[in-house]
């Protein structure tokens, strides 16, 4: 008998729920190691919302590593999402942005969790949301879990962490009440505590601790190589899946390197910008004027290197082999910068002015940086020069490095558009393809440009759900009718997802080796940044090294 696809039996069934009578939803009970919960039912797929993972960061526990929660002894009612993390209130007109500010509170340790019914031993999707370590939290209606968890059967797992000053702040006062004489990576911790959680309440849900795949979207897929990379972390998960991922350099503790002060003089810089005496006068500040704040100040959350959570740069860590050696599937898109303007540096007069600036900049490297990035087409190159010097690189870097590590990895580019997107001058845009993963193009913000519902999305999506599945299953991204999607390898093989997915290989042929080039000479001088500043307002490129040529 020919089998049909799941995602198939799972559309059946959604219509099939569509037609039948409304029934009473039902509230199904787990009894796990935490404590019992109360959940919903609907559709095949049981939903638990708001369970609190660590004990609240709040009084003294704020600027603390987080703290393992007792034992609940009530059953506990599992129907509502817990609040945001505190985030700023205002995000202007953005995509991003949803209808309302959600409701925040300091108490928002929590997780989310969609998982089929009777399920038993299944793969388990972390999902890490992104928003600039600023914004953002596990219960946005676009990372809904329920379609991925019925069409993939997987159990998925959505988290909040601390954000802003109250998930990054580095302080001496806090290093000196560490134990370990360390600050900092507070809402790196609460991840790492997230998933201590779930491997120890997990298969309670039917979810399989020794199958873990974590996730994420820019900030997310910042904190998923800073998981990576961290030994906290190592053991807590056996997949990881990286979306626009950006491999800066990040702030050391006491030491002024790569152009960053130290996170600690951070900390007592922002601190005077405050106007406060001292630790005591910051915690005892209403964590929601705190943030607002400290982001009206310039203050930016960022991991701090502090030779124990986070020993080293990524950059070097990931040089060194040193990250973990699991599976990894990371991306980006064509459109990147579309819709993070602000990333791009403003255009130059013409042609001979654009020139002029990229030949002051990158020396020896110019003739090739033109070749990719043309003064032709300056608009386009505005945009594709910190696109590729942000996200591509990363990518590519991801894949090559876990490559040498003898881990398959698997590298893709999406490069769909559509009607209102391209309208809008926004193809294939930053964070463009998680609806596509989720299968909420239904669900996205609503400024968000209208993903139309035709045959062409609808595939899509069922396409990269389940790559996305497939891979969260067995470390093999596959999709039923579907290319075969090659690992990295020898032949930098690649996943173009276009109208529909596409294998090709080699990427953008000379992008990663300009990069390289130019991260390794920063990285040897040791004192210029490689983040933002690219292309007509990158710092003159520093001069060759023995290891850097």
């Amino acid at each position: 008998m020919r089998r049909i696809p799941v995602i198939v039996l799972a559309a059946f069934a959604a219509v099939g729920c569509a037609l039948s009578p409304t029934a009473a939803p039902a509230q199904p009970v787990v009894d796990a190691p935490a404590g019992a919960v109360r959940g919903e039912a609907a559709n095949g797929v049981n939903v638990f919302r708001g369970l609190p993972y660590a004990l609240p960061p709040t009084g003294w526990r704020r600027w603390r590593p987080p703290v393992e929660a007792p034992r609940w002894r009530e059953t506990r009612d599992a129907t509502r999402f817990g609040p945001a993390c505190h985030q700023s209130t205002s995000r202007g007109v953005s995509i991003y942005a949803a209808a309302e500010a959600p409701t925040m509170s300091e108490d928002c340790l929590s997780l989310n969790i969609w998982t089929p019914e009777g399920v038993r031993d299944a793969p388990v999707f972390v999902w890490i949301h992104g928003g600039a370590l600023t914004t953002g939290a596990g219960s946005e209606a676009m990372y809904d879990g329920a379609r991925m968890a019925a069409s993939q059967g997987l159990v998925v797992v959505s988290i909040n962490y601390r954000l802003g000053v109250l998930g990054y702040l580095a302080h001496p006062e806090l290093s000196a009440e560490s134990r370990q004489d360390i600050s900092g990576n507070y809402g790196l911790l609460d991840q790492i505590a997230a998933l201590r959680w779930i491997e120890s309440n997990i298969a309670a849900f039917g979810g399989d601790p020794d199958n873990v795949t974590i996730a994420g979207e820019s900030a997310g897929a910042l904190s998923v190589m800073y998981l990576l990379a961290s030994p906290e972390a190592h053991g807590l998960f056996d997949r990881a899946i990286a979306q626009s991922a950006y491999m800066i350099s990040t702030p050391e503790l006491r030491s002024r390197r790569y152009g960053d002060p130290p996170a600690e003089g951070i900390g007592v810089w922002l601190q005077g910008q405050l106007d406060r005496q001292n630790l005591a006068d910051l915690r005892a500040m209403d964590a929601q004027e705190l943030t607002t704040a400290s982001l009206q100040t310039g203050y930016s959350p960022w991991g701090t290197i502090d030779g124990k959570v986070l020993p080293e740069q990524l950059v070097e860590i990931f040089d060194r082999g040193e990250q973990s050696a699991v599976p990894l599937l990371v991306g980006f898109n064509e459109g990147e910068i579309r819709s993070l303007r602000i990333l791009a540096p403003p255009a130059p007069a013409d042609a001979a002015a654009y020139e002029d600036a990229i030949r002051s900049r990158y020396g020896v490297l110019a003739d090739a940086f033109l070749t990719l990035y043309p003064s032709s087409d300056i608009p386009g190159s505005i945009l594709a020069a910190p696109r590729d010097a942000l996200y591509g690189w990363t990518a590519e870097r991801l894949v090559r490095r876990q490559t040498a590590l003898g881990q398959p990895a698997f590298l893709y580019f999406f490069d769909h558009g559509y009607p209102a997107a391209d309208e809008a001058d926004l193809h294939a845009f930053h964070a463009a393809e998680i609806p596509y993963v989720f299968g909420t193009a239904d669900r996205a913000p609503p400024r968000w440009p209208a993903v139309p519902d035709t045959p062409v999305e609808r595939d899509l999506s069922a396409a990269m759900m389940a790559y996305w599945g497939s891979f969260a299953r067995d470390g093999v991204p596959a999709a039923p009718g579907q290319p075969d999607w090659p690992a990295y390898g020898q032949a930098r093989a690649y996943m173009a997802f276009e109208e529909g997915p596409v294998a090709r290989a080699r990427l953008m042929p000379g992008m990663f080796e300009i990069r390289e080039t130019e991260v390794c000479r920063r990285r040897a001088a040791g004192n210029t940044p490689w983040n933002w500043a690219v292309g007509v307002v990158a710092a003159p490129l520093p001069p060759a090294t023995s290891s850097c040529p």
